[in-house]
């Protein structure tokens, strides 16, 4: 007798820099259904109306997949530090998005001059700083996240954002409010979101989600950054719990049971789930290996490989000097001599090395207050190279468990099913 499949209770979709992705998933965590809109042209990628349309898409492609009629709340999430300013009616004015600097350095020098040293509101880069600069030039706009927006769309009636998209922007976690010196920054509070902690319910869907078959009772949960979502996909949540990214660069987060902030390596501790999620990014990673090597070449040299008989080449890939974690040096020079006349065995050492920076990454977490690793889950391009894994395995000492899902909408709908769980 063939299995009825489980109905989908939440649904996530994934606001990210190509495109937006949904996903239906059930009360076990099995996603059900799953859709894609790519954005068409980069314009796109700074538009409001089409990170709406896209998900409209998506929206429309999960119902055709399955019935939605059971989903009892959704969730969004966006890039983080991507901001923009609306009018009263809640009409987009101008976007600032999570690559763009802020353009007036005297707003950066205010934020230095009043905001905590370890603030990630410190910088160029800020959320805080792109939100100042936004409100200078429309002095009647609210300043909203990319995921906030796109909850008012779904039938949000206020204007609400969570703590993980609010970090940037200078939210304080531990007393949970906007900070007064943010307005001495530049910023006036009642120009920003109220804010409440990630995977909370904050409303149910309008009228215009109703056409996509969701309950009237549908909730509109709080949302999370695009880089806490790929976190809570993977099935990881508990202290200890690693999760190594393999992409262009080498990303590692770990969860943690207190906070850590180390502004000088880019660490700083975001709160979800009942855990604090912390972590580095390195600028070695698979840009290294395809400017070395080629990716043409990787499944004939990963053939030839030796793990078992290390090159002893000490090698610190990286394709120009400058690195921020583990190392902070802006001037740390790539090490990547001598170099051997066979390509497999300088392949070995440039894999050798990362895998060196990636324990270290992890071991400078631990020092610097987070907990022991105890499993680690890969996501990436690098994680189908079984001899980089074992390499790894090897150098970690841990479990290596697989990543439940690498989509970002996954776990955010497993945000859903925790907010719907309390």
């Amino acid at each position: 007798m063939a299995q009825i499949p489980s109905p989908a209770v939440a649904i996530g979709i994934d606001v990210g820099t190509s495109g937006v992705r949904a996903a239906a998933v059930s009360q076990d965590g099995n996603t059900v259904a799953l859709a894609t809109a790519p954005f068409q042209e980069a314009a796109e990628t700074r538009a409001p109306a089409a990170w709406w349309q896209r998900a409209v898409e998506c929206l429309s492609a999960l119902a055709g997949q399955t019935s939605l009629d059971s989903v009892q709340g959704l969730a969004v999430d966006g890039t983080s530090g991507t901001v923009l300013s609306v009018d009263p009616m809640g009409r987009p004015l101008d976007v600032l998005m999570y690559n763009e600097p802020c353009p007036d350095a005297q707003i950066v020098k205010r934020i230095a001059a009043v905001a905590p040293a370890d603030s990630p509101a410190q910088g160029a880069n800020s959320g805080l700083a792109r939100a100042i600069h936004l409100k200078t030039v429309s002095r009647d706009a609210m300043v909203l996240h990319q995921a906030d927006w796109i909850a008012m769309q779904l039938g949000l009636e206020n204007t609400i954002s969570d703590e993980n998209n609010a970090l940037k922007t200078g939210y304080d976690l531990a007393g949970e409010r906007w900070p007064d010196w943010i307005a001495e920054a530049g910023m006036p509070i009642d120009s920003l979101p109220a804010v409440v902690r990630a995977g909370a319910r904050i409303g149910t869907v309008g009228s215009l989600t109703k056409a996509f078959g969701l309950s009237e009772t549908c909730h509109i949960h709080a949302g999370t950054t695009d880089g806490c979502a790929s976190f809570l996909a993977t099935g990881a949540s508990r202290h200890g719990d690693g999760v190594t990214a393999l992409g262009s660069t080498m990303v590692l987060k770990l969860a943690s049971d207190r906070p850590v902030n180390a502004v000088q390596y880019g660490i700083y501790a975001h709160r979800i789930l009942g855990f604090w999620l912390i972590g580095g990014a390195s600028n070695t990673g698979g840009a290294v290996i395809r400017s070395l090597i080629g990716d043409h070449r990787l499944e004939d040299l990963t053939a030839r490989l030796t793990p078992d008989t290390p090159t002893q080449l000490d090698y610190y890939p990286l394709l120009k000097p400058g690195e921020r974690f583990p190392v902070n040096d802006p001037n740390y020079p790539p090490r990547l001599d001598p170099r051997p006349a066979d390509d497999a065995l300088f392949f070995q050492g440039l894999l050798e090395g990362m895998t060196a920076v990636e324990k270290r990454g992890y071991d400078l977490l631990e020092m610097l207050g987070g907990p022991s690793l105890a499993s680690v889950r890969t996501v990436g391009g690098g994680s189908r190279n079984p001899v980089w894994t074992l390499m790894r395995q090897r150098a970690l000492g841990v479990d290596f468990q697989p990543a439940r899902s690498t989509e970002a909408a996954v776990g955010t709908a497993f945000l859903v099913l925790a907010g719907s769980s309390h």
